[in-house]
């Protein structure tokens, strides 16, 4: 490769909650030294101009943003896309334009090295497929814990042992989710609730659920990441070392964050946010002592009915300390 930049391209599930983790470690890899390619949905390249400004989709001459088409049909404005549909349509679409992409920059003018390296999603595992047609070396992302990873690892045992798909809705109401999971090696005193939400389905037929097996079982035969640390994660990393000697825990990612050079804090100041950013509350929060406030998230993509929403709020209330709700919406 002579002296030309190691060149990754990176590839995020194109929801809120894997965009960031993935750009934070877009930059880490950049501030040392790597040449980037950021690649996002054409959706959401149109949603990060509206809230972050077109300079910030320009890049730096190393740090590029390119796109590549879902299948997907039009979507409201500043909507998160119903994640199912485009985890089907991600796996049925976008494999020919990520390769003819990946092309298009190894073919690129000499300031843009060849790529040497896939960084793709934990489920967005049609990359690996191009990675492999192309002859290019190809990591895996897990942007959640190392526990996450194992409970979607359980799919296939659940249904096995005939806990899924649910016979009926009652399973919501009748204490079938606080059964205990005693099978799961590292993952002490699990329960059906504690599992990802997925599961929760009474089809026979379940598309979703073959998906997330499928892509959790590729994590363990491919070079993973996860953003996670040992003290937090330390006896599902061991499980998952014991079946995939290439893991690389290298969380808490918005913590390293802190330590980025002034030039790359300077790059992407406003994060990566597909929603534009509303300074309104600083005013609020600027009048309690710091480390005072708590801070809630409900992420972008959770859906609450009104009387949970009523619950958090009378639970917030009851600790008698300020708190503020960041609610996407």
């Amino acid at each position: 490769m002579g002296t030309q930049k190691p060149h990754v391209v990176c590839v995020p599930f194109p929801a809120q909650g894997h965009v960031n983790p993935f750009m934070q470690l877009a930059k880490l890899l950049h501030c040392k030294g790597f040449h980037i390619t950021f690649v996002n949905n054409e959706y959401n390249h149109k949603r990060l101009i509206k809230s972050q400004g077109a300079e910030f989709v320009k890049g730096q001459p190393d740090f590029k943003f390119e796109t590549i088409p879902d299948g997907m049909p039009p979507s409201v404005e500043d909507e998160t896309q119903d994640v199912p549909s485009l985890c089907i349509a991600n796996k049925k679409h976008s494999y020919e334009p990520l390769k003819e992409l990946v092309n298009k920059l190894n073919n690129s003018s000499p300031g843009v090295p060849p790529v040497s390296c896939i960084i793709y999603d934990g489920i967005m595992c049609f990359a690996s497929k191009v990675a492999k047609d192309l002859g290019i070396p190809e990591l895996v992302f897990w942007t959640a814990s190392a526990c996450g990873l194992m409970g979607y690892l359980q799919y296939h045992q659940l249904a096995k042992r005939h806990i899924f798909p649910f016979k009926d809705e009652n399973f919501v109401t009748d204490g079938t989710l606080d059964t205990s999971l005693d099978w799961i090696i590292g993952m002490k005193d699990m329960r059906l609730k504690d599992l990802p939400s997925f599961i929760r389905d009474t089809s026979k037929v379940d598309s979703m659920f073959d998906f997330w097996d499928l892509e959790a079982q590729h994590c363990l035969r491919t070079p993973l990441i996860i953003n996670t640390f040992e003290e937090f994660d330390s006896q599902a990393i061991e499980f998952l070392s014991s079946k995939n000697p290439n893991i690389y825990n290298i969380g808490s990612l918005h913590l390293l964050g802190r330590h980025f050079p002034d030039k790359e804090k300077g790059f992407n100041s406003s994060g990566s946010s597909l929603w534009k950013n509303d300074s309104k509350c600083i005013k609020w929060l600027d009048q309690w002592e710091p480390s005072s406030v708590i801070y809630v998230n409900y992420g972008s993509i959770a859906k609450m009915t009104e009387q949970h929403l009523k619950e958090f709020a009378w639970g917030l209330a009851d600790s008698n300390l300020p708190f503020f709700v960041d609610k996407e919406t």
